[in-house]
C-alpha cells in the first residue's frame, strides 16, 4: 500500500473490520479518503425462549449454533452479564416493594414463557433464527405459580426463594369509620370483578438498533422508545458508559400507550451485544414474542362493596385488589403503580368520606405485567360505576338521578377525595348533563321498553370518570427513579426567519408535534407552517420527562409556550433597536413585526433574523441579539391535574347466540382548555377503542401450567372497525389554574370510562333475565353461560 494511504491502526482493531467513523476520521486525517475499506455490516439477532412457566437451567450446548452459518456469536445470560449488570425494578416511595434481580437473559433459571435464554447474531435474522434450532438445552421443570388467587398460599412454591414469599407489595388506604358505616348502612351492594389481562398490539413492535463506537466508547440507540432520556440513563448506568456517550434516537413511533416505556432484556441484550462484538446489532420482535414479552396489563380481581343509605346517598365503599404481575416487577417504574393508583382512584367522581382500599401484589409465573394507557383507572372505573347502578338499582332511582345526587357539587371545589386525591375543579353536573343531550337519554330509554316488548334486548350504560395527568415530581422522582417530571424546549430562529423548536416531548402519533408547533407559532405571532418541530433524540433535544400518563400538552406545551414568549420579546427588542421604537409598541403578527396600535407591517421576521445573525455590527455595542432561548417548566403545588367526563353505551344483546353489537358511544369529557379540537377528539376516540377491546374481545389467556393460549392474531382479539360504532365526542372545558395554558392531559379519558360503559350496558340490557356479568371480556360464551343457555366452560 503506498505510504499515502497507509493506515496505522490501534491494536484493538487488528484482525476486524475498521467501524466506519473510526475510518473516516483516520482517514480525513490524512486529507485521504476512499471507499475501499471494509466496513462493519449490522448484525441481527434473535432469541431463544424458554418454553417453560418455570424451571431449572441444567445446561446448555451452544457448540452447533456457533458454527451456523452466517452466525457471528451465541451467547448465554452468564456471557452476557459481563456487560450489564442487573436491575431491580423498586422504587423508595413504594415501602416494602420488593423484586430479584432481573437480567438480559435468564441465569440459572427461568421465570415464564417467552423469557429470553439464548441470543444468536448472525447476519441475518434468518440465518440466526435457523441456528437456534441446533441449540441444545436441558431444562428441569418446576411447578409453576399461575394462580394470582393461590400465589400466597403456604403450599405454593415462592419463585424467589431469597425474597421469602411471592408477595411483592402491599398497601392500605383508610378514610374515616368503615365498620360504623357499613353497619349503619339501609343498603349494602357488592361484588367481586375479574379485569383481564391483555397487552399493547401496537402497530409497530419493538426494536432497536444499537450501534457502539469503541474509539470513543459511545453507544447510539436507535429505539421504539416513549421515553428517550430515561433510556439514556438505564444503558449508561448498566451497560457502564458515562450518560454523555449515550445517544438514544426516538424518531415517530408507531403506538407505545405505555408499553414502551419499560426495560425489556431483549432490548438490553441487543445493546450488550453491540458493545460485545463492536458491530451494530438490531432486534425487532415479531407478533409472537410480542405477545410473551411486551407487558401484559390489568390482570385484577377486585371484591368490593358500596354502602349506600335509603334515600340513595353513598355512605362509603371498601375495596379488595388481588393483582398478579408475573415474575418480577418491571424496572424503572415497577409493577406497583397500577395497583395503587385503582385503590386511590376508586370512587373518584363520587363525594363520600368512608373508605378502606387494601392491595396485595404477588408475583407469578407469567409475562410482566406494568403500565398500559390508562393506569388503574379503567379497573377503579368499572367497579366504582358497576356499584353505583347497583345501588341505583336496590333504592328504585334511575342511574342517571342517583349519579347527580351523589356527585361532588361545584360549591365543594377544591375537593381532597378519602383517598387522599386533590381536585382542583372537576365539572362532572356539567359533563353528565350534556351526555344526556347529545344521546337524546330518554328517548333512547323510550326505544329500550319498547324494543323490550318485542323481545330485542338493548341496554344503556354510564361511566363517569377522572383522570391523572400532567403529573410532577411527586410521581417517580421521589423514589429514586431518574425520569423527569420536568420538560425543556429550545427555540431556534433561523437566519431565514423560520422557527426550529427542539423538545424533550415526543411523537407517538398522537400530534405531539402538531399541537407543539400550533402553540408556539400562536404564541409567536407566525404560521404554523415556519416552525419545524424536532424531538425524540437526546443528542440535540434538551433533557426532560417525554410523553407518558398524558403530560404532552400540559407540561411540554406549557414548556414551548414559555420558550415562544422568551423568543418574542427578544425578537421584539431587536426590532425596537433597528427601528429605534419602544419594543412594547410593537407586534408580531402574521410573520411581520407589525405597528401594535394600527397593525402597520414595520419589518418582516426573516429581515429581524437577517440582521442579528449577520450584521450585528449595524447594532448597539451594549446590545446582543438573542435569537435562542431555553426554557424549561415542571409543574408546581398538586402533584397531578386531574381531569374527568362521563361515557355511554348503547348495545344490544341476542341472547341467543351471545353476540353483543355495539349501536352507539358518547364522550363528553373535560381537559381544560382544548388546544386542538380534532387531536383531542381522535385521542378520546382511540381510547375508548381501547377501552371496549378488553371489554368483549382482548385476554392473554393462560393454562394452569403458565402457558400462554392466546399467543397470536389468530386468538387474541383486538377490535376491528367493522365491529366499533359511532363514538361521539364533546367537551365542557374548565381551564386549569396550576398553569397559564389551562390545559389539562386528555391521552387516556376515552380507555378510562369506556370498559365500564359497555359493562353497566350488557348488565342493563340482561335485566330482564335477572342476570348480572363482572368477569372480562364479555364474551359470547359467557353471556350464554349467564343466562343458562350453555354450561360453563372447564
Amino acid at each position: 500500500m503506498p505510504d499515502a494511504l497507509r493506515i496505522d491502526l490501534p491494536n484493538s482493531y487488528i484482525g476486524r473490520s475498521v467501524p466506519r467513523p473510526n475510518a473516516r476520521r483516520l482517514l480525513q486525517g490524512r486529507g485521504q479518503f476512499t471507499d475501499d475499506l471494509k466496513l462493519p455490516r449490522m448484525l441481527h439477532v434473535a432469541f431463544l425462549r424458554s418454553p417453560h412457566a418455570h424451571a431449572r437451567i441444567v445446561g446448555i450446548n451452544l457448540d452447533a449454533a456457533r458454527k451456523a452459518p452466517g452466525v457471528v456469536a451465541a451467547v448465554h445470560g452468564k456471557d452476557l452479564a459481563k456487560y450489564c449488570t442487573p436491575w431491580v425494578g423498586v422504587l423508595s416511595h413504594f415501602p416494602g416493594l420488593k423484586s430479584a434481580p432481573q437480567y438480559p437473559l435468564a441465569i440459572d433459571k427461568v421465570v415464564w414463557q417467552g423469557e429470553p435464554v439464548v441470543a444468536v447474531v448472525a447476519e441475518s435474522r434468518a440465518l440466526a433464527e435457523d441456528a437456534l434450532e441446533s441449540i441444545e438445552i436441558d431444562y428441569d421443570a418446576l411447578s409453576p405459580v399461575a394462580d394470582m388467587e393461590t400465589a400466597l398460599a403456604p403450599d405454593t412454591p415462592v419463585i424467589h426463594p431469597e425474597l421469602g414469599d411471592n408477595l411483592a407489595f402491599a398497601m392500605q388506604v383508610n378514610s374515616g369509620d368503615v365498620d360504623a358505616t357499613f353497619a349503619r348502612a339501609a343498603v349494602i351492594v357488592e361484588d367481586v370483578f375479574h379485569y383481564n389481562r391483555h397487552t399493547c398490539v401496537s402497530l409497530e413492535p419493538r426494536c432497536v438498533l444499537a450501534d457502539f463506537d469503541p474509539s470513543e466508547r459511545k453507544l447510539t440507540v436507535y429505539a421504539s422508545t416513549q421515553t428517550p432520556y430515561q433510556m439514556q440513563d438505564v444503558y449508561s448506568r448498566h451497560l457502564g458508559i458515562p450518560e454523555e456517550n449515550v445517544r438514544v434516537v426516538a424518531r415517530d413511533v408507531g403506538g407505545a400507550f405505555g408499553m414502551k416505556l419499560h426495560v425489556y432484556g431483549d432490548d438490553m441484550a441487543t445493546c450488550a451485544l453491540a458493545i460485545m462484538l463492536e458491530r451494530p446489532v438490531k432486534f425487532t420482535a415479531d407478533r409472537l414474542e410480542s405477545f410473551v414479552t411486551d407487558i401484559h396489563a390489568r390482570d385484577h380481581r377486585v371484591k368490593a362493596r358500596m354502602a349506600v343509605s335509603a334515600d340513595g346517598e353513598i355512605l362509603g365503599m371498601e375495596v379488595d385488589d388481588l393483582t398478579g404481575i408475573g415474575p418480577f416487577s418491571v424496572y424503572p417504574r415497577t409493577s406497583a403503580v397500577e395497583g395503587a393508583q385503582v385503590i386511590r382512584i376508586m370512587g373518584g367522581p363520587y363525594r363520600f368520606r368512608d373508605y378502606r382500599g387494601r392491595l396485595q401484589v404477588v408475583l407469578q409465573n407469567k409475562n410482566l405485567m406494568s403500565q398500559y394507557r390508562a393506569v388503574g383507572h379503567p379497573i377503579a372505573c368499572t367497579v366504582t360505576e358497576a356499584l353505583v347502578d347497583k345501588a341505583a338499582a336496590a333504592t328504585g332511582l334511575d342511574p342517571v338521578e342517583f349519579r347527580r345526587r351523589n356527585y361532588v357539587s361545584d360549591d365543594m371545589y377544591p375537593y381532597t377525595s378519602p383517598t387522599g386525591y386533590w381536585f382542583e375543579r372537576l365539572s362532572h353536573h356539567q359533563c353528565l348533563d350534556r351526555l344526556l343531550g347529545i344521546m337524546r337519554y330518554d328517548d333512547l330509554r323510550a326505544e329500550q321498553a319498547a324494543l323490550r316488548e318485542r323481545g330485542v334486548w338493548r341496554g344503556i350504560g354510564l361511566a363517569a370518570f377522572i383522570e391523572i395527568t400532567n403529573p410532577g415530581p411527586a410521581f417517580y422522582g421521589v423514589g429514586g427513579a431518574r425520569i423527569s417530571s420536568q420538560d425543556g424546549c429550545v427555540l431556534k430562529l433561523e437566519p431565514s426567519g423560520k422557527v426550529r423548536c427542539l423538545i424533550s416531548v415526543n411523537e407517538l402519533g398522537q400530534g405531539t408535534e402538531t399541537v407543539i408547533a400550533q402553540i408556539v407559532a400562536d404564541t409567536l405571532g407566525i404560521a404554523f407552517e415556519d416552525v419545524r418541530v424536532i424531538t425524540g433524540d437526546t443528542e440535540t433535544t434538551p433533557h426532560g420527562g417525554a410523553t407518558w400518563a398524558s403530560r404532552g400538552a400540559g407540561i411540554g406545551g406549557e414548556t414551548a409556550m414559555l420558550a415562544a414568549r422568551a423568543l418574542r420579546e427578544n425578537v421584539l427588542s431587536l426590532a425596537g433597536v433597528v427601528m429605534q421604537a419602544p419594543p412594547a409598541s410593537l407586534d408580531i403578527r402574521d410573520g411581520q413585526v407589525v405597528d401594535a396600535e394600527s397593525g402597520t407591517v414595520r419589518l418582516a421576521m426573516a429581515e429581524v433574523a437577517r440582521i442579528g445573525h449577520f450584521r450585528p455590527d449595524t447594532l448597539p455595542k451594549d446590545f446582543q441579539a438573542e435569537l435562542n432561548v431555553v426554557r424549561h417548566y415542571v409543574p408546581r403545588g398538586q402533584p397531578f391535574a386531574f381531569t374527568n367526563g362521563i361515557q355511554a353505551s348503547y348495545l344490544e344483546v341476542d341472547v341467543e347466540t351471545g353476540f353483543v353489537k355495539l349501536l352507539g358511544h358518547w364522550v363528553v369529557e373535560d381537559c381544560g382548555r382544548v388546544l386542538n379540537p380534532m387531536l383531542v377528539a381522535e385521542q378520546i376516540r382511540g381510547g375508548v377503542v381501547q377501552g371496549i377491546g378488553p371489554a368483549l374481545f382482548e385476554h392473554c389467556v393462560y393454562s394452569e401450567e403458565g402457558q400462554m393460549l392466546s399467543g397470536t392474531l389468530a386468538d387474541y382479539l383486538v377490535p376491528m372497525a367493522g365491529e366499533m360504532p359511532d363514538i361521539v365526542v364533546a367537551h365542557v372545558e374548565t381551564p386549569t389554574q396550576l398553569q397559564e395554558l389551562g390545559v389539562k392531559g386528555t391521552g387516556e379519558a376515552g380507555t378510562a370510562g369506556a370498559s365500564a360503559a359497555v359493562m353497566n350496558a350488557l348488565n342493563d340490557a340482561l335485566v330482564p333475565f335477572s342476570t348480572r356479568l363482572t368477569a372480562m371480556p364479555f364474551t359470547p360464551q359467557r353471556i350464554l353461560e349467564a343466562l343458562g343457555r350453555v354450561s360453563s366452560a372447564p
